[in-house]
């Protein structure tokens, strides 16, 4: 599926919270639980709040997802990109799937996710050129970076 093939597909399923291995896989994501989507909500405040007094680059939430150059597409929990970066994107880009990688990433552990599969797509978006990510485990109070 060409990248415009998979936006269509995941606009044509928005009940679904889609995702797209390096290999062409499909991943379907479970929605978050109440707990995972109030721990979410407060990382992106934060972040938010951090990005204007740096000044340097754009936050965004889960949302957004990116078109990695391995062909993966993947959505972060939280993310972070270099305002020159976001400045080279044409309109028609920002308005789908941007193809880059962020410069930041956090992934947030929920319940329902396994550590070995967080760790490879963590490694994945390292793979893909981000700077720095942060792998967070609140059940077991620990950040892998």
């Amino acid at each position: 599926m060409t990248d415009d093939e998979y936006y269509q597909f995941c606009t044509s399923n928005p009940e679904l919270r889609i995702e797209r291995a390096a290999d062409g896989n499909i991943l379907i994501i479970p929605p978050a639980g109440f707990e995972s989507g109030h721990r979410n909500l407060e990382l992106n405040r934060q972040l938010g709040n951090w990005a204007p007094e740096d000044g340097r680059g754009r936050t965004f939430d889960s949302s957004v997802e990116y078109i990695l150059p391995n062909g993966a597409a993947y959505s972060p929990d939280a993310s972070w990109v270099l305002q020159s970066r976001v400045n080279v994107l044409t309109k028609e880009q920002k308005r789908k799937f941007p193809p880059l990688c962020p410069d930041f990433v956090v992934e947030l552990m929920s319940p329902s996710d396994r550590l070995r599969k967080a760790k490879a797509k963590m490694q994945d978006w390292i793979a893909n050129g981000v700077q720095l990510g942060w792998l967070l485990d609140p059940d077991h109070r620990t950040a892998y970076i």
